[in-house]
């Protein structure tokens, strides 16, 4: 509802949750840790809970059995304590490691293994007094008070159920001796503990969707907020626009630059304009200096007529090349007998202006061009 009432409608994105990873805001339930832990000591105490019955026996067996020497040297009491830890410590760090694997198992269950060192850094915010009112009455503190009295009823009634179910057992301890009547009773105990912490899964089941919930709570983003951080992450469209409109006019000056190193500019003849060059010593094909279309053609235009750049008009081979082919690459291989036949036109009539060759070459037919029908735009 809080959330709600100042905008924050929207579901935490996941730029969202990790940066609260970071800050060590994970969910957890500790209702879930807590029966973790008990039911770890329940199962180890189930497991290894009689050698660990039989080393206390013989413990306390050799630790109230003196002999006449140990009255004189107080070196023996030393060597008792070693024996008698050494009795009881396999069983109880069997016990300890059950214990240990329960509660990191209980503790990472819901929001995995997290480490931030942004967590440790003291609030003085987390210390305001208001605040802890506010988690006091609040609607938190109305549900861990809920959660309280139903941790009470529910242990209670587990309490009265293992009753009913061990009160016949439990009278008859005081008949069976020891340690027999020892190991029985602690034999119950456990049993009696097992199912006290496994009705707390009841909680625990309420407790972990709950957790989950709220911690997506604590994180919605109001629908600006979302905008904000798409704009972030693929970056603001007007300063990408600006990027592109620089990156756009250095390409522009460049292929101005080049137009002048062209052995012939092909145009439609007024709305597009391509500049070619073709090294006949390399071994690619003709490579594409400059394009453009409307204005930019006129500029490749002028500037091929100031350097006495032939100028050929063939409509679908200019606008084949400008739509198939970008700045400095090479011609499609489906363009290439068309474009061998624009520059043997070219370097022929070079040639005869030169006084090269005496012969004229025939006039320059773009409708005889082999153009695929694939390539006609």
């Amino acid at each position: 509802m809080a959330a709600d009432d100042d905008g924050r409608t929207e579901d935490p994105t996941s730029k969202k949750l990790e940066d609260a990873r970071k800050k060590g805001q994970v969910p957890r339930s500790r209702e879930l840790s807590t029966m973790m832990v008990l039911l770890g000591g329940g199962f180890g105490f189930l497991l290894f809970g009689h050698y660990l019955a039989s080393a206390l026996y013989r413990t306390f067996e050799k630790g109230f059995s003196l002999e006449r020497a140990d009255a004189f040297d107080m070196h023996r009491m030393f060597i008792h304590l070693k024996d008698l830890a050494a009795e009881i410590a396999i069983p109880l760090l069997a016990v300890n490691i059950i214990l240990f694997i329960f509660a990191i198992f209980g503790t990472l269950a819901i929001g995995g293994f997290n480490f931030s060192t942004q967590a440790m850094v003291p609030k003085l915010s987390k210390m305001s007094p208001l605040k802890g009112f506010k988690r006091m009455f609040g609607m938190q503190g109305l549900v861990e008070l809920l959660k309280s009295f139903a941790k009470v009823a529910v242990v209670v009634g587990a309490a009265y159920t293992c009753y009913l179910l061990y009160a016949d057992e439990l009278l008859q301890i005081n008949i069976a001796g020891l340690p027999g009547g020892l190991f029985k009773a602690l034999e119950i105990l456990i049993w009696v503990f097992l199912i006290l912490s496994a009705s707390l899964a009841v909680i625990s089941l309420i407790d972990v969707p709950y957790q989950m919930h709220q911690h997506t709570e604590q994180l919605k983003m109001t629908k600006q907020e979302v905008k904000d951080e798409h704009k972030n992450a693929e970056g603001d469209p007007q300063v990408k626009g600006r990027i592109r409109q620089a990156m756009f006019k250095a390409t522009q000056r460049r292929m101005m630059k080049e137009v002048p190193k062209a052995d012939v500019v092909v145009t439609n003849p007024t709305h597009f304009a391509v500049a070619l060059k073709y090294d006949p010593l390399g071994r690619g094909a003709p490579v594409v200096l400059a394009k453009g279309a409307d204005e930019m053609a006129r500029h490749i235009r002028e500037i091929a007529e100031a350097h006495q750049v032939p100028i050929l008009s063939a409509p679908l081979l200019a606008r084949a090349i400008y739509y198939t082919t970008d700045f400095e690459e090479e011609i499609p291989e489906k363009l290439f007998a068309a474009v061998a036949q624009v520059l043997a036109y070219v370097f022929a009539m070079r040639d005869y202006k030169k006084g090269k060759s005496k012969q004229r070459p025939n006039s320059f037919k773009p409708s005889k061009l082999p153009i695929p029908p694939d390539m006609i735009y």
